[in-house]
C-alpha cells in the first residue's frame, strides 16, 4: 500500500442510523488504507455513537464547523436525497474531494452544477455506486459481453412487492425525489453496464394516491409504482419498474433478452436459458458470487493516490439520475422525451477523472 494512499484523510457528513451506513463506509475506507479523521451530524446523540465506534474521531455539529476546522481531504456525504447537492458544492467549493451518496443528486441540473464546482478545481467527484461491485452484475456482464446470450435485445430491472410506505424520510417526495430513486438507481446502473450505448428517449409512467391515504406524508408520499422505458441508439430497450403494489412479483431483479437465449439474476442467484434443435431449451442455474462493495473506496483511494483512473466518474453516476428525471418529465407531459445529454458518457473504465491527492 503507497504512502500517498495511506495519507487521504476522510470525513463523513451524516451518521443517522438507518443501514449503520456511515459505520460501512468508514470501515471500507479503513480497510483500503484511507483515514476516517472526523464525522459531522446535527445530532448529538448519533456524534457519540461515531465516537463510541471509532475512538479519537474528530465530530462536528455543522458542516460549516467540519470545513473549516477539519484537516480532511475526502468528505463523504449520506444525508438526505434532496440536500445532495448543495452540500457536495459546498465542500467542493471549501477544496474537498467529494464522494457522495447514491443518488447522486435528484435532477439532471443538480448533477451537471456539482460536476461543474468539481471541474472547476481539479478536485475528484464520485457517486456511492457500490452495487457496480455486487456479485450478480460483475458476473452477468462477464457473461453477457462473453456472447452467452448474443446479442442484447432488452433488459427488464423490477423490484416489487404489496407494502406500505415507511415512516421515514425516504418516504416524502419532496425529500427523496420519488419511488424510483432508491433501487431504481441501483438497477438503472446495472442496465447501463449490460447496454453499453447511447440513450435515445424515455417514457415515464406513475402511479399514485393508493398508499398516501395510510401515510403520514399525505400526498408527499412516494409514488405507489414507476414504469420507465428506454430506448438506446444501438436497438435494444430497457424497462424499469419499482412497485409497492405489486401482489405477485417475478422472482428475479433482471432479466435480459438476447439473439440467442436470456439471463436472469437477483442478489443470491442466476439462470441461463438457451434453445436448442427442435425447441430443446437448456436451462442452466447457479449461485452469484458475493459482493465486493470495497472496491468502491479501493478506487478511489487510487485514483487520488495517482495510481489509477476514477470508475465511477460523474458522468456515469449522472446518467441513471437524468433516466429518472426524464422519466418524471415524460410523465407530467404525456410523452417520450429525448435524452439531452450530448456527448454520451461511456461505460466506466479508464476514465477522464483526473483529481489527485494534493
Amino acid at each position: 500500500m503507497s504512502a500517498r494512499r495511506r495519507a487521504i484523510k476522510a470525513a463523513v457528513i451524516g451518521y443517522g442510523g438507518a443501514f449503520n451506513m456511515a459505520k460501512s463506509h468508514m470501515a471500507d475506507m479503513t480497510r483500503v488504507g484511507m483515514a476516517p479523521v472526523a464525522v459531522c451530524d446535527v445530532d448529538a446523540e448519533r456524534r457519540a455513537a461515531a465516537e463510541a465506534d471509532f475512538p479519537g474521531i474528530e465530530t462536528y455539529g455543522s458542516v460549516e464547523g467540519l470545513l473549516a476546522r477539519s484537516s480532511c481531504d475526502l468528505v463523504t456525504i449520506i444525508t438526505p436525497h434532496n440536500t445532495h447537492a448543495e452540500l457536495a458544492v459546498k465542500c467542493l467549493e471549501a477544496g474537498r474531494h467529494v464522494v457522495v451518496e447514491k443518488p447522486m443528486a435528484i435532477t439532471t441540473a443538480e448533477c451537471t452544477a456539482m460536476m461543474a464546482a468539481a471541474e472547476k478545481r481539479g478536485l475528484l467527484l464520485s457517486a456511492y455506486h457500490n452495487r457496480h461491485w455486487d456479485g450478480c452484475i460483475v458476473q452477468a456482464a462477464e457473461k453477457i459481453r462473453a456472447g452467452a446470450i448474443g446479442g442484447v435485445v432488452r433488459v427488464k430491472a423490477q423490484i416489487a412487492g404489496w407494502r406500505r410506505p415507511g415512516d421515514w424520510w425516504r418516504s416524502s417526495k419532496s425529500i427523496s425525489g420519488g419511488l424510483l430513486y432508491d433501487w431504481g438507481v441501483h438497477l438503472l446502473e446495472y442496465t447501463l453496464q449490460i447496454i453499453d450505448s447511447e440513450i435515445v428517449e424515455v417514457s415515464g409512467h406513475m402511479k399514485s394516491g393508493i398508499w398516501s391515504t395510510d401515510s403520514p406524508w399525505g400526498e408527499d408520499t412516494v409514488e405507489d409504482e414507476g414504469f420507465v422505458v428506454v430506448r438506446y441508439a444501438n436497438g435494444s430497450w430497457s424497462t424499469l419498474m419499482i412497485s409497492a403494489i405489486d401482489a405477485d412479483p417475478e422472482q428475479y431483479f433482471v432479466h435480459v433478452t438476447g439473439t440467442k437465449g436470456s439471463y436472469a439474476f437477483g442478489p443470491g442467484d442466476w439462470r441461463l436459458t438457451t434453445p436448442g434443435d427442435n425447441e430443446i431449451v437448456s436451462v442452466v442455474k447457479g449461485k452469484c458470487p458475493p459482493p465486493e462493495w470495497w472496491r468502491y473506496y479501493q478506487n478511489v483511494a487510487d485514483c487520488l493516490a495517482g495510481e489509477a483512473d476514477l470508475i465511477i466518474t460523474p458522468q456515469w453516476a449522472r446518467r441513471p439520475i437524468h433516466i429518472i428525471d426524464l422519466a418524471y418529465r415524460s410523465q407530467q407531459a404525456g410523452k417520450a422525451l429525448p435524452n439531452e445529454l450530448v456527448p454520451p458518457p461511456s461505460q466506466p473504465a479508464a476514465s477522464t477523472g483526473k483529481a489527485r491527492l494534493s
